[in-house]
């Protein structure tokens, strides 16, 4: 049995069971976790944004109302307002959740002031829903890079703690191990150097024969983008099968590449956090390694499901783009679009097939770091559909066994192209357009921010137009 036979595969899906019955036993998606659980990792904090025109005594006039509606502000800032020069964005944060209805009246109140605009009140809670400036309701969503720090630890699930039918339950060395590289996750900070892990020799044969399976199947099993990248990593960033490589230095590696980067984190996040990541080009990854007694077996994803199956295509310069779409796609959607964005997610970045010069080959991470299914996804067994955004977000996967179905996409700029198309029928209020100089999501709601853009679309085309000229003279 190798790893892709009891998957509790990185996206822990809480909203898997709408999506599959209710098949989550000894799986990626983890059934253990009962829903007091996971609300005792909800963050019921309030986020209140608005803009205001520069001028003597504005910014009082603002604390005032929340003062007046007896609402204590425990964090605020400010920046220039990004699309109007002569305003301020301000950012607080009420971690009072008995306050909410104040919230929402200091809200109203602050509209009666001439000088706000914008006004946005997000929410970390998922049983709740919260009011944009525009009055349509959406969950909380990160605007900036380092606001993946406030939902990085809320992991569903393990971390340092095993549950009794995991190979390393019973072994005390394993389980203290684990406890290390959890603290490592949990002290994590945007921005540091993420911890250098001195594997044992233990690990580093363990992973040295999960490493000689599969490098025998890349050649071909796996797409021509994956194989352009694996030498690369064995060049620059230790991928070789005496050596686990540093988190660190293929996060350098894949900045230096597409702008990827890595972020540590100690067990499964939820579907929608675990997205989000994606949206600013982060990717969180375990620094754990599978217990030593089935080195072809794990009920969680290691560093080798990360490693060998998810990093070398973030190199790719196609793959991130897609990767990111989803990402951007699942911010402010509602649970129900979650949950689909979640299965398409599962059938491509974890489990996807594409043709290349009529062909079929691997691109999915699970296929990737996976020996038994990277052999069994091409040969006749199972069946291949072609890769339809609205087909394969409703269609029903088991767990804990290989799929039975696959989807093939002609490429990944295809595959992004539809799901741009399927995209646009996700009710949501606004688009919302990564800007990789701020490292900041910027929704775009008003036609002033569609100008903007439209002026930066024009500039990429003149650069374009002189370059093409240059090159035909």
């Amino acid at each position: 049995m190798d790893a892709a036979q009891t998957r509790k595969r990185k996206l822990s899906n809480e909203h898997a069971s709408s999506a599959n019955g209710d098949k989550r036993k000894g799986n990626f998606v983890d059934s253990h976790v009962t829903d007091s659980q996971a609300d005792d990792h909800t963050d019921h904090s309030l986020t209140i944004m608005f803009s205001v025109t520069e001028g003597v005594g504005v910014l009082a006039q603002c604390l005032k109302v929340f003062e007046n509606n007896g609402v204590n502000l425990n964090h605020i800032e400010s920046r220039p307002d990004a699309h109007d020069s002569s305003k301020y964005e301000f950012i607080v944060e009420v971690k009072d959740i008995t306050r909410r209805e104040d919230v929402k009246m200091s809200a109203e109140a602050l509209k009666l002031l001439e000088s706000v605009s914008d006004i946005h009140i997000l929410s970390r809670d998922r049983t709740r829903t919260t009011s944009t400036g525009s009055g349509t309701e959406v969950p909380w969503f990160p605007r900036r890079v380092r606001d993946l720090d406030r939902f990085a630890n809320h992991i569903l699930s393990y971390g340092s703690e095993l549950d009794s039918d995991h190979p390393g339950f019973t072994d005390a060395v394993y389980r203290a191990r684990r406890k290390e590289f959890a603290d490592i996750a949990f002290h994590y900070k945007h921005g540091t150097p993420i911890p250098r892990v001195e594997y044992t020799k233990e690990e580093v044969a363990t992973w040295g024969v999960i490493f000689d399976n599969l490098t025998k199947l890349y050649p071909t099993h796996a797409c021509s983008e994956f194989n352009h990248v694996f030498p690369l990593l064995i060049e620059n960033c230790g991928f070789r099968r005496d050596n686990i490589p540093q988190l660190q230095d293929i996060s350098d590696f894949l900045k230096d590449c597409t702008g990827f980067t890595l972020r540590p984190v100690a067990g499964l996040l939820s579907s929608r956090d675990f997205l989000a990541g994606l949206a600013f080009r982060v990717f969180h990854s375990t620094q754990y390694i599978r217990h030593s007694s089935k080195p072809l077996y794990t009920p969680e994803p290691d560093v080798c499901h990360e490693v060998l199956g998810h990093i070398p295509l973030f190199a790719d310069p196609s793959f991130p783009q897609f990767s990111q779409e989803i990402g951007l796609v699942s911010l402010g959607a509602s649970d129900d679009f979650i949950s689909k964005l979640a299965t398409l997610y599962w059938f491509t970045v974890e489990f996807g097939l594409c043709r290349q010069n009529g062909q079929l080959k691997a691109f999915g991470a699970g296929l990737l770091s996976s020996f038994g299914e990277l052999e069994y996804c091409l040969s006749d067994k199972p069946v291949v559909k072609e890769f339809l955004p609205e087909n394969v977000c409703i269609q029903e996967y088991p767990i804990t066994e290989y799929q039975p179905i696959y989807f093939a996409a002609k490429s990944f700029d295809d595959a992004k192209s539809k799901l741009r198309v399927w995209a646009a029928s996700i009710p949501r209020p606004f688009d919302v357009r990564y800007n990789a100089y701020t490292q900041t999501v910027e929704v775009l709601e008003h036609k002033s921010q569609v100008m903007n853009l439209v002026k930066d679309i024009k500039s990429d085309m003149d650069l374009l137009h002189s370059s093409l000229a240059k090159l035909s003279s």
